[in-house]
């Protein structure tokens, strides 16, 4: 019997969605009902997700119009607990029976490890879809991952916004439900001006296009935002210029938009002088406006806005915006003279004023550890120590002018352009807005060594502070953002190739906290969790997981060690023979684990008794000097391939040889000689983990 289907659409409609959270909404919304569907066993084809600024859809193809009917067994009493002495059924077994709907001459036995119980197949009718759909999608927007929830009027529904109508249907019939306070109908609304009125869907296939072409909504959220980054290009371009799209702006201005016009407006030439970063931050940040560049990448006077109407008379849109931006590029400009009639040197004080951390001091005391730790980690590298300090110093000091105040995300870029205003040296002036790269993932890095030094100072100061009083992140809650903080330092000195030994650093970073103790048990667990942050890194370099922790357990102190050796194993596991090395190895761990007491560290050659001994022996003694002096090296590559040469060796001492002799001083000279190849390989990788 085939299954009889028909497509789905549900739509919630609110008022204006947090466009930040829309995508992530609509996606959450989505999953919850396919995982609802998979849960009542109802077949289903392709899903299709809308989202829109006032509305929620979801639409499914081919869904199953009914459970299918089955057969479910019920577990009742064992035998001998369901029968007397006599043969005759207990009150449990009579019991079981009745709740079944049965005669206790309709159950059957069943063979289980405990012995036999008494059991039922009790055939369940399948549900019709529409007696199923609404819990499902009730379900679904109860689990929406929404921080804080709304009520609004006299209602005690709660949702991200005022929800104002609900459309529900299964092929052209409505599935009857109460959702968010609303009975579903098959009636949507578009454009909140263009065509405010109701627009009845008769079938969920006509969704969209009747949604584009009668109510003025584009309800695909790709379909809009190509839409408007084409839009954004050819006005550009007509313009004389080159639009800059920043993808985050670009998804906020599609939820944002139900039916997007590129619009192009103008501002003052004269605001040019300021930094072109402060003006793209008053213009997106504030207005969700895109910028433009000329030919040479210089900063033109437009932007582009988005509008969510198309207008009749353009122009008065147009007007409308310039009017808008006008007073936000003014307080660009009047915070970026204001900031530069004082040397950065004065806003340092200031930083006394603001508190880092309740424990760990004001950010005042964050600076001097800063200048104190950027000179430890540049010396290594080679930096002139005063530049880094006089980095260090001037770090923060942008955090109190008027510039960073009022546009945040500019912090550091105004350090920089003020340092460079009173002719710090450029050493310094990168250093002030590189300590915070990478920003995000992918993000550049710090080019120059006193920016580096600064960057990894400046993370490594709030991990050992935060760490140190015990405010380690949970779950997904990590306030100080630690875990980016470790990765960015991580892919510094290793993107970098900066040879720092990250355990030393973290030792000297906790002896600048005075509240702060430390001894060498936080340091290891400071270490620990900076290098678990290269677990996910390396993962997504096709590093497995297997890999990583074979170097991990190593606990290479200097990161670049780290990545060294991660590509030695790499090579190694692509080497022929390599599986049966490692399962040697994993062999040769085991049996060490196993002994009581300390191992020997010298092996006497005196006590071979089998040729397997001797050759394994002398194998490893013809190797040790190269070896050694390739990892001494760091040649990590070089040495492995010359280890994995032993191989052939170890497999015929584990065919000859028995290792737990009866002899305890062949044994011990036996595991001694175990050990010095396993502790060889250590000093590579732990490749019995592979």
């Amino acid at each position: 019997m085939s299954i009889q289907t028909e497509a789905f659409l549900v739509e919630i409609g609110t008022e204006e969605l947090p466009p930040k959270a829309l995508n992530k909404l609509a996606n959450a919304f989505a999953s919850g009902i396919e995982a609802g569907l998979q849960e009542a066993e109802l077949a289903y084809g392709d899903i299709t997700i809308y989202a829109a600024p006032r509305r929620l859809a979801v639409m499914i193809d081919a869904m199953q119009l009914e459970q299918a009917d089955k057969v479910v067994e019920r577990k009742g009493p064992a035998k001998k607990a369901g029968f007397d002495a006599d043969g005759n059924p207990t009150k449990a077994l009579q019991g079981f029976a009745r709740g079944c709907g049965a005669a206790v001459e309709d159950l059957i036995e069943i063979e289980t490890d405990k012995g036999i119980w008494m059991a039922y197949n009790l055939e369940q009718k399948g549900q019709p879809a529409t007696e199923l759909l609404p819990d499902i999608v009730n379900q679904s927007l109860a689990k929406l991952p929404i921080p804080k929830r709304m009520r609004w009027g006299s209602s005690d529904v709660e949702f991200v916004r005022p929800v104002h109508w609900a459309l529900m249907l299964l092929g052209s019939d409505i599935v009857p439900a109460t959702i968010l306070g609303h009975s579903t109908s098959n009636t949507t609304q578009g454009h909140r001006f263009h065509a405010p009125g109701l627009l009845t869907i008769s079938k969920p296939s006509e969704y969209a296009n009747k949604l584009e072409t009668e109510g003025y909504v584009l309800a695909d959220f790709a379909k809009r935002s190509a839409r408007i980054e084409k839009q954004v290009i050819a006005a550009a371009k007509k313009a004389g210029g080159n639009a800059v799209i920043d993808a985050d702006l670009l998804e906020e201005v599609t939820a944002l938009n139900e039916w997007p016009t590129a619009v192009v407006g103008e501002f003052d030439q004269t605001f040019l002088s300021v930094p072109a970063e402060a003006l793209v931050s008053a213009m997106a940040g504030h207005q969700k406006y895109f910028h433009m560049l000329d030919n040479d990448g210089k900063l033109m006077a437009n932007f582009i806005t988005i509008s969510n109407i198309e207008s009749s008379n353009p122009e008065s849109v147009k007007y409308g915006n310039e009017r808008v931006i006008r007073p936000r590029l003014a307080d660009a400009k009047f915070f970026w003279d204001q900031d530069r009639k004082q040397p950065l040197d004065d806003f340092l004080p200031r930083l006394k004023t603001v508190v880092f951390q309740q424990q760990l001091g004001t950010l005042f005391d964050k600076v001097e550890r800063l200048e104190t730790l950027s000179v430890k980690i540049g010396k290594p590298l080679g930096v002139d120590g005063a530049f880094c300090e006089r980095a260090a110093r001037l770090s923060k000091c942008d955090l109190m002018s008027e510039m960073v105040g009022e546009f945040p995300d500019l912090q550091g870029v105004m350090g920089r352009y003020y340092a460079t205003a009173q002719n710090e040296h450029d050493n310094v002036a990168e250093a002030i807005d590189a300590q915070y790269q990478p920003r995000f993932a992918g993000d550049s890095l710090p080019e120059s060594a006193v920016a580096q030094s600064l960057a990894i100072a400046d993370k490594l100061d709030t991990i050992t502070g935060i760490y140190g009083i015990g405010q380690l992140p949970t779950g997904d809650k990590d306030p100080f953002a630690l875990r980016r903080a470790a990765l960015g330092l991580l892919r510094i000195m290793i993107e970098k190739n900066l040879d720092l030994d990250l355990r030393l650093l973290i030792q000297f970073s906790l002896e600048l906290h005075p509240n702060v103790k430390s001894d060498d048990k936080l340091v290891d667990e400071i270490y620990d969790f900076i290098v678990s942050r290269l677990r996910a890194y390396y993962a997504d370099k096709g590093i497995s997981a297997e890999q990583f922790e074979a170097v991990r357990v190593c606990r290479p102190a200097h990161p670049i060690d780290f990545a060294q050796r991660i590509e030695a194993v790499k090579q190694f596991s692509q080497m022929d023979g390599s599986e049966s090395l490692s399962a040697a190895n994993k062999r040769i761990s085991n049996i060490l684990k196993k002994v009581d007491g300390a191992i020997a560290e010298t092996v006497n050659p005196d006590l071979f008794t089998e040729d397997a001994e001797t050759n394994l022996w002398n194998t490893l003694d013809a190797l040790r000097e190269t070896v050694s002096q390739q990892i001494a090296g760091r040649d990590y590559i070089a040495a492995i391939s010359e280890l994995s040469t032993i191989r052939e060796a170890v497999d015929t001492f584990f065919d000859d040889v028995m290792v737990m002799a009866d002899d305890e001083a062949v044994k011990q000279n036996r595991l001694a000689l175990l050990n010095q190849i396993y502790q060889l390989f250590l000093q590579v990788a732990d490749i019995s983990r592979l």
